[in-house]
């Protein structure tokens, strides 16, 4: 319910903004989400899993719980829902390995998971031997000689798994090297069975079993495993209760609008921690998680590709694709899901296949995200500039001045950088291509704007609902303004005729049809005409 909350009464706790320890977490008296009863189904139904999840989603901590638990230190579980099922008395060996380093320069990787062995060894007083054997080897030769030592199994943590590869893509040659380098060392883990209780190995990306964990093919993928959909990021239910005291003075709408959709097939949509956290700590809306990374990589995928941004927000993907990531194979949609850029909006079953519906999580990833990607094509506008813009072009509409909203327009398209223009596929050969450019500067400004939304008869290109009206756009492209006149027709014509504008009926909020018309040659609005529905 939107609106403020009474919480003056309540008390509140150390907000853990960037803490991925558990043991401080508990000690220190911080809000935590209780993720161990998940935590005790995993352990009961196996023994070797695999978990993807976008950046800052609490991946770490997970990892952390689970050596603590395997460790046996029961007073940090004191009153979790795991501590009364767990027999404390049974300690187990934990190896944990973590590539947050640097690994772009041939021999980075060894080294660093030579180190990380090292530590494990001094740790645990085992000799390595002489000579030091190299790192495969002397992971089997550890698992042996703890599982000894200890007699009980060892316990196997891998955090960040993906990011040697991840780190190298735009160097294929030390990607491919550093995982096939991982390959084989994972691959001592299936061969060292005897000696290994539990693994558990999380990262961003879903690289495929083929191509990355041959070596470990018995991995159980949970990512999209609706049961522990779960076990990372905060729920609605998690907001109002465990966060109860920080709610006062915060619009609940606007947290859930803001921050909440991640979706992974479960019954619930999830909010990324590292979100949440700042909020509370700073008591303002902000895009928190998207400013720790900059998808630059991904913009420069879809200039490489000419990918328009209308083709990402309710596009539609198998489930093979939306897994299909691999050095030299990296499909966009699969990588914008994995990184958190797409979520799942819907699953379907069609023809015996299963098909997933992808779009934008939450407000904070679509106006940041198209916001960029505009900054990023026209490195000369300021983000003031954008801004100025496409508030401009919504009061605007809202007031119906369609007249200075067809001359906004203009200047604004008249402002595009040469770059822009140019080849097939680009901007200037497809009406498309003028729906995207106004698209992502309106979801700039958190303008609710929907590309391509469907009707039964088939698909507008915009629509924009704002100042409590709704706008349904069509664009036309000709060769020149000779025809922009019928090409002004054909657009409301179309929108008329296919019924784009009938969805909407049933509420009352006044409608307006807008036909705009392209030119090729003159790279502009040539026309726009507007008539209400």
């Amino acid at each position: 319910m939107a609106g403020t909350m009474s919480g003056k009464d309540l008390k509140r706790l150390r907000i853990p903004v960037g803490i991925q320890s558990f043991r401080t977490l508990r000690e220190e008296g911080c809000y935590y989400v209780d993720k161990t009863p998940l935590i005790r189904q995993l352990v009961d139904e196996g023994r070797h899993y695999f978990l993807s999840r976008p950046r800052r989603f609490g991946k770490s901590l997970l990892i952390d719980t689970l050596q603590e638990l395997f460790e046996g230190d029961e007073a940090l579980f004191q009153g979790l829902g795991i501590h009364g099922s767990w027999d404390w008395s049974v300690r187990h060996p934990v190896v944990r390995l973590s590539f947050d380093g640097k690994h772009d320069e041939p021999g980075d990787l060894e080294c660093s998971i030579s180190n990380q062995l090292a530590s494990a060894e001094r740790r645990t007083g085992i000799d390595p031997g002489s000579p030091v054997p190299i790192n495969p080897e002397r992971l089997r030769n550890l698992l042996e000689r703890l599982h000894e030592a200890a007699g009980r199994q060892v316990v196997i943590l891998v955090d960040e798994y993906d990011k040697p590869i991840l780190d190298t893509l735009k160097n294929p040659d030390q990607a491919e090297a550093n995982r096939d380098y991982l390959r084989g060392f994972y691959g001592i883990i299936k061969g060292s069975a005897k000696h290994v209780r539990f693994v558990f190995v999380t990262g961003v990306s879903m690289f495929s079993k083929v191509s990355l964990f041959s070596g470990l093919n018995n991995l159980d993928d949970i990512s999209l495993d609706p049961q522990y959909a779960t076990i990372c990021g905060y729920t609605d239910e998690d907001i109002d209760t465990v966060f109860t005291p920080e709610l006062p003075g915060l619009d609940r709408e606007e947290i859930r609008a803001w921050y909440n959709g991640y979706h992974w097939l479960g019954e619930e949509k999830l909010y990324n921690p590292y979100d949440v956290l700042l909020l509370f700590k700073k008591r303002k809306f902000q895009d928190y998680w998207f400013e720790t990374g900059t998808p630059t990589f991904l913009y420069e995928l879809m200039q490489e590709r000419n990918v328009n941004p209308l083709e990402l927000d309710n596009c539609a993907v198998g489930t093979k694709l939306l897994s299909k990531l691999d050095v030299g194979d990296i499909d966009l949609h699969a990588l914008m899901f994995q990184t958190g850029y797409l979520t799942i909006a819907e699953e379907k079953r069609i023809e015996g296949q299963t098909l997933y519906r992808l779009e934008y999580p939450n407000r904070e990833v679509r106006q940041s995200f198209n916001e960029g990607l505009l900054r990023l094509l026209d490195r000369k506008k300021t983000e003031e500039y954008f801004l100025v813009r496409a508030l401009a072009l919504l009061e605007q509409l809202s007031s119906n001045d369609f007249d200075g909203f067809s001359e906004g327009l203009q200047s604004y398209v008249s402002g595009l950088p040469h770059q822009w223009w140019g080849g097939s596929g680009q901007l200037g050969e497809y009406e498309s291509h003028y729906a995207a450019m106004l698209y992502m500067l309106l979801c700039g400004v958190e303008a609710p704007v929907q590309p391509e939304e469907s009707s039964s008869r088939g698909r507008s290109d915009l629509v924009i609902r704002h100042g409590g009206q709704v706008f349904v756009l069509e664009f036309k492209v000709v060769q020149g303004e000779k025809e922009a006149e019928d090409a002004l027709d054909a657009a409301l014509s179309q929108i008329r005729g296919r019924g784009y504008a009938e969805k909407y009926r049933a509420g009352d909020e006044p409608m307006h049809l807008i036909g705009l018309v392209f030119g090729k040659e003159e790279r502009n609005l040539l026309g726009m005409r507007a008539e209400a529905a």
